[in-house]
């Protein structure tokens, strides 16, 4: 059985917490400049059509699922396909307590989208979603002296967008050159 969907405050503001870095995120995409284009263009942006609603759909979704199942990292050493299973668990109880309808099936096909890589929003979500876990480890390796290689590691070559590689890249050179050292 899930835990209920209350989840304690600490989670709440874990999942805020989340949710204001991924649109700073966001917000931040659109005055990275690049040689000849903005960075936003990189991922299919036209005529100033950033895909930010649709990206902060597909975070919130899959932050709540991850946030009543718990963030699953790989140093848990629990299988894709398990955590997959779970986080589709705690969709469908999410969902019948929505009662269905037309906002349970949005937020199923928003996980879907996610889960199955199907849009560049899902991509570039995925890519934050990593981006983000490889910054958390940069700082703790810094605030601890902790070596976190399984974290990198496990991230290495698996970033979809441009974006989403320049980030790492800048978040590994940091790590590298002693930036996000004390």
């Amino acid at each position: 059985m899930l835990p209920p969907l209350c989840v304690g405050q600490a989670r709440l503001l874990q999942v805020a917490t989340r949710l204001v870095r991924a649109a700073a995120l966001l917000h931040e995409l659109r005055s990275i400049p690049k040689v000849g284009q903005g960075t936003a263009d990189g991922v299919g942006r036209k005529n100033n059509n950033w895909p930010t609603d649709m990206c902060i759909k597909i975070a919130i979704v899959h932050d709540i699922a991850e946030a009543i199942v718990g963030d699953i990292t790989p140093s848990d050493g629990i299988p894709k396909a398990e955590k997959s299973r779970r986080e589709q668990e705690a969709l469908n109880e999410m969902c019948e307590v929505l009662g269905g309808g037309s906002t349970a099936e949005e937020i199923k096909e928003l996980w879907e989208e996610y889960e199955n890589n199907s849009s560049v929003e899902a991509n570039l979500v995925k890519d934050f979603d990593k981006v983000e876990m490889i910054l958390q480890a940069l700082e703790y390796e810094k605030e601890h002296g902790k070596v976190l290689d399984e974290f990198f590691l496990s991230t290495a070559g698996k970033f979809q967008t441009e974006i989403g590689k320049s980030w790492a890249a800048e978040v590994n050179s940091r790590r590298t050159n002693g930036c996000g050292q004390n």
